[in-house]
């Protein structure tokens, strides 16, 4: 669009913050950037799966410099062209708010949820206690500019809901789904089983306990050294490496554990490490994964003493009742008082703990729905090579981790705010029944959808439903298929599947990303994402994270009210390029609002001059040079971009905006676009204000994705037209004809002149604006450019005798020579 060879002139002395509100409004009316379905079809599609946040609390500025990416890379594809789907809604199932919930009023969830009426009741608890906090992540999202498209449906919500108990039942009827009683990853403190993909790992100081086990058919004593002797009354077999010589005549014999005198098998096994310890290793049920493993292959039957709190049960005698760190306590002490240790050593011991609260977790047997997943490892693999990862270097930790899986998911949780398994067993024939409508279903309150047993043919009273609910990342991994219509919409669903982003965290590989990989693949064959874009983490600025218990969690509103939205945005896009973890930075705030302040008043500055137009821009080499210069910005940047980076479109766009148009190219035609004693000819003095107008309005289209509120303030004041954000970000340059190395190579001889005379200047007391008598040897490509350069820098000569003969001059910093 132009504006028929005039420009309005910006007033405003100074950029003010505050109008950033009023553009928010402004934005709100005009309902820009929404995804169309008219649109299907006449333009490429992008949909970006954003991530559903938890609303477990406050937002610091590192959460909320998350989404803001997303929202920069939205911007920018609809800017190139794109129909792009960018919604947002909370995932808002699982443990945080019934943690947050129960600290908050002392309602014990397990205890009030025993009967439907309880449960009812802690389940508006939680849903009241998301509602307010999600309401504060929206605000902060609409001051920061972002354009999403707000669903107020999140992963609570009956529409969500609902296709995940469709999805189970998908999965169900393909035999895929399963219910076994097993040993499984248990909290103690949430009371529920944790995948593998839930546990962290910690360092935690311990004891390696030294133990004399008697031998039955010997008398003699051996010594086994183990971390977890309140276990004993578990122990079913001692086992040492085949090669240890240590131990070569025990295979087949006896031990008899102490103070529970239990008779156990010894075994040769190349799972013992001859290494640690003694080199013989007690096989408990169960003291970690490697126990449950040799449980199976050694074909033992389990005895459980650990109950779902935590606690040792009976058959853990007179350790009854006691956590299982004050069992350990007490047997040692047993024990020494016995005479049955030998000794006790410090170590450091890698413990896996669950992820939410930190609670070293125990193994116990329990009754869970299972998701088959091993099976699938290679699919999964070869889905994964169909994806682009931006960067490549993530791709590696899904691979690693897809290739550590050994056992299936457990999908079931003794849980509360979550979406519910939707199935029935008939306590006659014991089958579990899943219903057939694509309907929520609440089986702990709602009525059998069965008349009677399907296979049994019992009555309808016989049918009891289920309690259990699904591990939230069984929600959130079908993120994309729930915003893409999946079981909805086909038709919409069909046109959108093959073009889906997925952004996130890079701490979230081997759960959203894997789990969704799985869970879209055994739906539907196909590949989850086209694109998949791995962000690191947000840090504090002495690169921790930020957590509540440091002390180092700074809100984002403050830093908004004093630096504005933009700056903020500009932090958070040139922190650190994609994949890398990024600061919390207070100079890249400065950095962004002097740049906003830097684009304000180059605009006003330009805004004085009219416009005659793009055909008149570039009549004469130096601005010829510059809009080239421009578009090989603009293509560098546009490159950038379609890689999902906005680190380097940021630095692009403040480097040439500050660095290459402002302090050079400004500066050099100044005088001819002002012209007071008509040194120029009308063509060169319109060729100035023409590509002034033409440079500035790229410079605001490539940085409207990562600062939309002045970009488009100025866009609209300057051009009288509608907002930036509905412009095509090559509508003034053509970035794809191909670019004149010449003429940008004369910008940059440009900018070394400049320099250079700048320079000598300070270094021999001058004023800018003081006079050069000597002759100022420069390239011969400047030439055209000397009446500017004259004007600019006060010089009396200029010779293009370059490098100049003998020793009449010497050379400055870069490139210029001057007369001695």
């Amino acid at each position: 669009m132009e504006n028929n060879g005039s420009s309005n002139i910006i007033e405003e002395k100074r950029w003010d913050i505050k109008k950033e509100n009023e553009i928010i409004e402004r934005w709100k009316k005009e309902n820009i950037g929404k995804f169309r379905k008219e649109d299907l079809g006449r333009k490429p599609t992008l949909v970006i799966d954003t991530p559903p946040p938890y609303p477990s609390g406050k937002w610091h500025v590192a959460g909320a410099a998350h989404y803001v990416h997303h929202d920069m890379i939205a911007r920018f594809f609809r800017m190139i062209g794109y129909n792009v789907l960018l919604p947002f809604y909370a995932d808002r199932n699982g443990l945080p708010v019934e943690v947050s919930v129960e600290k908050k009023t002392g309602i014990n969830p397990h205890e009030v949820s025993s009967t439907p009426e309880g449960r009812e009741k802690f389940l508006a608890l939680c849903k009241k206690e998301l509602d307010s906090v999600e309401e504060e992540m929206v605000k902060l999202l609409e001051r920061l500019g972002c354009s999403y498209d707000y669903w107020k449906n999140g992963t609570d919500s009956e529409e969500y809901r609902k296709l995940t108990q469709a999805t189970f039942r998908e999965l169900w009827k393909k035999g895929l789904i399963y219910v076994a009683e097993r040993p499984v990853n248990w909290c103690p403190r949430c009371k529920t089983t944790l995948s593998d993909a839930e546990l962290e790992y910690k360092e935690l100081e311990t004891y390696l306990y030294y133990i004399k086990f008697k031998i039955r058919e010997t008398n003699d004593y051996v010594t086994v050294a183990t971390t977890r002797p309140e276990l004993l009354s578990s122990c079913k077999a001692l086992i040492y490496h085949p090669s240890d010589p240590r131990y070569s005549g025990l295979e087949g014999k006896t031990a008899i554990s102490p103070i529970y005198e239990k008779e156990l098998k010894i075994y040769k096994n190349e799972n013992a490490d001859p290494n640690f310890g003694t080199g013989l290793v007690m096989i408990c049920s169960y003291g970690d994964e490697d126990d449950i493993k040799m449980f199976r292959e050694l074909g033992l039957e389990p005895e459980i003493v650990v109950d779902r709190d935590g606690r040792l049960n009976e058959k853990a005698g007179f350790l009854k009742g006691m956590k299982t760190h004050e069992a350990r306590t007490k047997i040692a002490e047993e024990l020494e008082k016995r005479g049955l240790m030998v000794k006790k050593e410090k170590l450091m011991h890698k413990v896996p703990v669950c992820w939410r609260c930190g609670t070293p977790i125990e193994f116990i047997h329990v009754r869970e729905y299972f998701l088959k997943q091993i099976e699938f490892k290679d699919k999964l693999l070869e889905a994964i090579d169909k994806m682009k990862f931006y960067p490549e270097m993530h791709k590696q930790k899904l691979i690693d981790w897809i290739n550590s899986i050994k056992t299936d998911w457990p999908i079931s949780r003794d849980r509360y705010y979550a979406t519910e398994i939707p199935t029935w067993r008939c306590k006659k024939c014991n089958s579990i029944l899943v219903p057939e409508d694509f309907k929520y279903y609440r089986p702990w309150k709602d009525e059998p959808p069965f008349e009677k047993c399907p296979v049994c043919g019992a009555d309808k009273s016989y049918l009891e439903g289920e309690k259990k609910v699904f591990d939230t990342w069984f929600d959130s991994s079908i993120s994309s298929l729930y915003i893409t219509g999946y079981m909805k919409d086909n038709e919409l669903y069909e046109k959108l599947k093959n073009d889906i982003l997925r952004p996130q965290g890079y701490e979230i590989i081997r759960t959203w990303l894997y789990y969704s990989i799985l869970r879209v693949y055994q739906l539907t064959g196909r590949p989850a994402f086209k694109y998949v874009r791995i962000t690191g983490m947000g840090l504090d600025e002495k690169g921790e994270a930020m957590h509540k218990s440091k002390g180092n969690v700074i809100d984002p509103f403050p830093v908004i009210e004093s630096y504005g939205a933009d700056a903020f945005r500009f932090w958070a896009a040139s922190a650190a390029k994609v994949g890398y973890d990024y600061r919390f930075n207070p100079n890249l705030l400065k950095t962004g609002l002097l740049f906003t302040t830097k684009l304000w008043n180059i605009s006003r500055f330009i805004s004085r001059f009219p416009d005659p137009g793009k055909e008149k821009a570039g009549k004469n080499t130096i601005d010829k040079a510059i809009l080239e210069y421009t578009k090989m910005t603009l293509r560098k940047y546009i490159s950038s971009f379609k890689e999902m980076d906005t680190y380097e479109p940021s630095n692009l766009v403040y480097s040439f905006t500050w660095d290459i148009f402002a302090s050079n190219y400004i500066e050099l035609v100044k005088q001819r676009a002002y012209n007071l004693n008509n040194e120029w000819s009308k063509e060169d003095q319109e060729s100035a204000w023409a590509t002034l107008h033409l440079v500035l309005r790229t410079i605001l289209l490539m940085t409207a994705p990562i600062m939309p509120f002045i970009s488009d303030e100025i866009w609209r004041l300057m051009k009288n037209c509608g907002s930036i954000h509905q412009a095509s970000l090559t509508q003034e340059i053509n970035a794809e004809e191909g670019i004149n190395d010449k003429l940008t190579q004369i910008i940059d001889l440009m900018v070394k002149v400049n320099s250079d005379i700048w320079k000598y200047k300070k270094q021999n007391g001058l004023k800018f604006s003081d006079e050069i008598a000597k002759v100022v040897y420069i390239p011969q490509e400047l030439k055209e450019a000397e009446k500017d350069l004259k004007a600019l820098h006060k010089l009396k000569y200029i010779s293009y005798e370059y490098p100049p003969p003998g020793e009449g001059a010497i050379k400055l910093d870069n490139i210029v020579y001057i007369e001695k």
